[in-house]
């Protein structure tokens, strides 16, 4: 009598669970958008840059249209497909799902307007990590009302996220760990998905972090791989040389900078509340000998101090402007102060 009781009880427990995770997520979705948002991350650096669209307001309209085309195709093909799976399993759009699909449009929406934001404001270092809490969010929520392995996994990517901003993560490396989350981790979890079944904590957990791991992974040994692609071992050439002409041939040289020696920062002033001043000139001197590293004459924004490791230009942020404030003096007038700080030692590489 037992069984037939206790198979009643799991019958009577499945369906109210069913009854309170009623939504399904669609494996087509994750691989669709996953595949999305890793083409778009890795191609962040080959299209619509600086050097293609000088402009900045051009450069953001045309990142905006990107976005926009890309994430309403992705949309419009994920709606055609799910709307074709619900007709095969007779099944109809609850209110729920729709309010679901409403969340994830303004959450796409929100990442999209933060991304054309950072060109006139900044804060693109923040980049990675919005999109990630963004998809995080979306994806928990709607594990809320359908699959537990999605909360899992949302809760999982916004700590990824977080993560990577507080230990203040080089902005390359973010960019790869986002194009794995979404490019390897997205197409992964449509394979975990098992339709609101309720699974012990210890399944989820191995879930979670096989998950993690396989995310993370791919993006940690290219970044390993990327490090070891230091620049070359070469004679260092005293700036006086090189000036000179005695610079030695080849492809890639390595220039000393002397402490003392001036590096006038010129500034290009724009706008219509001061005139234009193309010869503005900030003074700066250096305070200790640079190296820097010169590939067919032109800098290549790798820099070290001698007898240091380099600091490579992919992976380099340590020129911060934290304020500028401007005051009236009685004597000299209007003045704007600002600060100028540069952390060299911010990500030093071995």
């Amino acid at each position: 009598m037992s069984d037939p009781i206790a198979r009643q009880l799991d019958s009577i427990q499945s369906m109210l669970t069913r009854g309170q995770r009623n939504l399904r997520m669609e494996r087509h979705s994750l691989i669709l958008w996953g595949l999305a948002g890793a083409g778009l991350f890795a191609v962040s650096d080959r299209v619509f840059t600086a050097e293609q669209i000088p402009d900045t307001a051009s450069r953001a309209v045309a990142w905006l249209l990107l976005l926009a085309a890309v994430l309403g195709g992705t949309g419009f093909a994920d709606w055609h497909l799910t709307r074709r799976v619900k007709a095969a399993r007779d099944e109809t759009w609850s209110f729920i799902h729709r309010q679901v699909v409403k969340l994830l449009w303004l959450l796409m929406a929100v990442g999209t307007l933060f991304t054309f934001a950072t060109f006139f404001y900044g804060g693109n270092y923040m980049l990675c990590t919005v999109w990630l809490v963004m998809i995080g969010l979306a994806l928990y929520v709607h594990g809320l009302f359908s699959e537990e392995v999605l909360e899992w996994t949302g809760g999982i990517i916004i700590a990824i996220g977080v993560a990577g901003l507080v230990a203040r993560l080089p902005f390359e490396t973010m960019k790869w760990i986002s194009a794995a989350v979404f490019g390897i981790g997205l197409p992964l979890l449509s394979l975990l998905l098992d339709h609101g079944r309720t699974r012990p904590f210890v399944v989820r957990l191995g879930q979670a972090v096989g998950w993690t791991v396989a995310v993370l992974a791919v993006p940690l040994v290219a970044h390993r791989f990327a490090a070891a692609s230091l620049p070359p071992e070469l004679p260092v050439t005293p700036l006086a040389d090189y000036r000179a002409g005695g610079a030695p041939s080849g492809e890639m040289v390595i220039v000393r900078l002397p402490a003392g020696q001036p590096v006038p920062v010129k500034v290009a002033v724009s706008g219509d509340l001061f005139r234009a001043a193309p010869d503005a000139v900030l003074p700066l001197t250096l305070d200790r000998p640079v190296d820097i590293l010169l590939r067919d004459g032109t800098p290549t924004g790798d820099l070290r101090l001698p007898g240091e490791p380099w600091q490579l230009a992919r992976e380099s942020r340590w020129i911060s402007i934290p304020w500028v404030r401007a005051r009236l003096d009685p004597t000299a007038g209007p003045v704007v102060e600002s600060a100028l700080v540069v952390d060299f030692h911010g990500h030093p590489r071995n």
